[in-house]
């Protein structure tokens, strides 16, 4: 094997436990909002494939049922669509046909980009626009170059987050990771 080669694999081996360590099993000194804290309530303008909801999404007004908050970046990107397409397609067996389990996509994206995008895709959840970054902020998920951050979050009925993660869309054991944290908090 070439050295630089042998120095790349050497490099990434030593880089492996921090990388391949989720950040909710990682240092409270992560970014993301620690698991058992009560989560922050908002308001947020909500769309749907119909278009803007009645009303907009108010964390509080869930209380009893489980919540699934999955901040991303883009719409339309490579790894939104593929974080996406799985929740729509998994949505009946992973978030129970949204019965008792809301999930909230959130970017920040303008509430005409997210109603198209759910419209061609067929998506059966609603998304939040978050144009002002005020609810990216609130969990730690906003980032000086306008996008979020790819943070997950699930909250119990009783209102604590009880599964946090920067989530990998890409990455199958991801989608088994956050169905598990859903059927535990759901119970």
């Amino acid at each position: 094997m070439p050295r630089s080669r042998s120095f790349f694999a050497a490099a990434l081996m030593m880089l492996a436990p921090a990388v391949m360590t989720p950040l909710h099993a990682q240092s409270s000194s992560a970014a993301l909002l620690n698991v058992g804290d009560i989560a922050p309530d908002f308001t947020l303008t909500t769309v749907t494939q119909a278009g803007p909801t009645a009303k907009p999404f108010k964390l509080s007004e869930h209380r009893g049922e489980t919540v699934v908050l999955a901040f991303f970046p883009k719409a339309r990107t490579s790894g939104c669509t593929a974080q996406m397409h799985t929740y729509r397609d998994k949505y009946e067996s992973m978030f129970l046909n949204g019965k008792k389990v809301t999930l909230v996509g959130i970017s920040t994206d303008n509430g005409a980009d997210l109603t198209a995008w759910a419209k061609d895709d067929k998506f059966q959840f609603a998304m939040g626009a978050d144009t002002d970054k005020k609810v990216g902020a609130l969990y730690h998920a906003a980032t000086e170059t306008g996008y979020h951050k790819r943070y997950l979050y699930v909250i119990g009925p009783d209102g604590k987050i009880s599964y946090a993660t920067s989530f990998r869309a890409m990455a199958q054991d991801a989608y088994d990771e956050l169905d598990a944290a859903i059927k535990k908090a759901a119970r």
